[in-house]
């Protein structure tokens, strides 16, 4: 049930059923499933843009994608309306995000309550959101997903029309075309129905829609930008290859310094992202006194951020092959998410339980553990019950 990055095979690589992101290759307790994220539906917006970023999913584009920045935006094929009014057309004044998402996707859920504020501070100025459903396992699932979201995701809502062949009409003529194989994904269309910007849409500014808004935008310069983005694509891709390969081969330094070249392609604020996979790096080169100084320098600049604390603590008490395991440290680490989190995440509250197992503190376990059942949703608990069984019995559960 982590977000943990572990691995480095098939970095930025895709689910072949879902198109989401791989996150190189990451091994979790339950194989990265989007299910499984789903449980942290409230990790921080640093979270989401650095797995965007470092897993090359920040653009998600093609080689030469039909639809760019600057092109008239597809028409309108959805399937049924969940919720809101009915969009057909793009009508002329108004701004649309047109954004791409699913129910089993656990990022998405991260990104829709972020869209929605972005909806409640611009729809009276003539914004208009459509949640575009994509991809969806099971559309008999959406109604209740938004139900459940209630306020968290109040804008339009709509199925894929996916008569005929193909995975949905919308699927087809925006995300394909545009070549978006990860979601979430969002397109802005501005008041002249053009598309002024394709992205995740954690990284859409403000800016950008006041500009829409106002007719001030700039899309010829958008375009070109998006080109140059476009292709420094490739470069980031060719990085996260040799960063790939090197770990395969067990070649850590090469790997270190892969990881710099990496940094480079990067904006200056967002290199310090990629000390996670550094850490990860120390770990398999068994640099264990490194390794655990950089988490604590992680954990310590990112106090507020629980998940990533919760991921660090996790990753040193389960990694595979680690010989020397850090426990203290990684107590101290879940011990700050668990304080980041005010003590409400079974997730986290379960790592804790479970370092505090490993250091012998039995009783201490059981009553986190305890916790942990009582705070996580009816149809998520079971796992956490059966760690807890086990650590009544006295035992150390598996992770897979």
């Amino acid at each position: 049930m982590r977000v943990v990055v572990e691995a480095v095979t098939g970095l930025g690589g895709r689910d072949g059923e879902t198109g989401v992101p791989l996150l190189w290759a990451a091994t979790t307790r339950e194989k990265q499933t989007c299910e499984d994220i789903n449980m942290k539906a409230k990790q921080l917006k640093h979270i989401a843009t650095w797995l965007a970023i470092a897993a090359g999913a920040t653009l998600g584009l093609a080689e030469e994608p039909a639809l760019k920045v600057g092109d008239p935006a597809p028409k309108l094929q959805t399937g049924k309306w969940i919720q809101g009014e009915p969009v057909t057309t793009f009508q002329p004044g108004k701004a649309y995000i047109v954004e791409f998402w699913a129910t089993w996707c656990g990022p998405c859920r991260v990104s829709i309550p972020h869209l929605n504020e972005v909806y409640k501070k611009f729809k009276d100025k003539g914004l208009i959101v459509i949640g575009q459903d994509c991809w969806e396992r099971d559309d008999a699932l959406v109604a209740p997903f938004v139900k459940k979201m209630g306020d968290e995701m109040t804008y339009r809502v709509a199925l894929d029309d996916k008569e005929g062949e193909g995975r949905g009409k919308m699927a087809e003529s925006w995300m394909a075309a545009a070549g978006r194989n990860g979601i979430p994904s969002a397109f802005v269309v501005d008041t002249k129905a053009r598309i002024a910007w394709i992205g995740h849409p954690m990284e859409l500014k403000d800016k950008i829609l006041e500009a829409v808004l106002a007719g001030t935008f700039d899309v010829k310069q958008a375009a070109a930008d998006y080109e140059k983005a476009t292709k420094a694509e490739g470069e980031m891709r060719a990085a996260q290859m040799a960063i790939s390969e090197a770990m395969k081969e067990k070649n850590w330094d090469e790997a270190m310094a892969k990881v710099g070249d990496m940094a480079k392609l990067m904006p200056e604020d967002a290199r310090d992202n990629l000390d996670h996979l550094r850490f990860t790096i120390l770990l398999a080169k068994e640099d264990y006194p490194a390794a655990y100084k950089l988490a604590a320098k992680i954990s310590e600049a990112n106090k507020t951020e629980a998940m990533l604390q919760n991921d660090l603590a996790w990753q040193i008490a389960t990694g595979e092959g680690i010989k020397q395991r850090d426990l203290k440290l990684a107590e101290t680490i879940a011990l700050r998410g668990n304080d980041a989190a005010k003590g409400k995440d079974p997730a986290i509250l379960d790592t804790l339980a479970r370092v505090k197992f490993m250091q012998g503190e039995k009783e201490a376990a059981i009553s986190l553990q305890e916790k942990a059942v009582n705070l996580a949703e009816k149809s998520q608990r079971s796992p956490y019950q059966k760690t807890l069984d086990s650590y009544k019995k006295g035992e150390l559960p598996n992770t897979d």
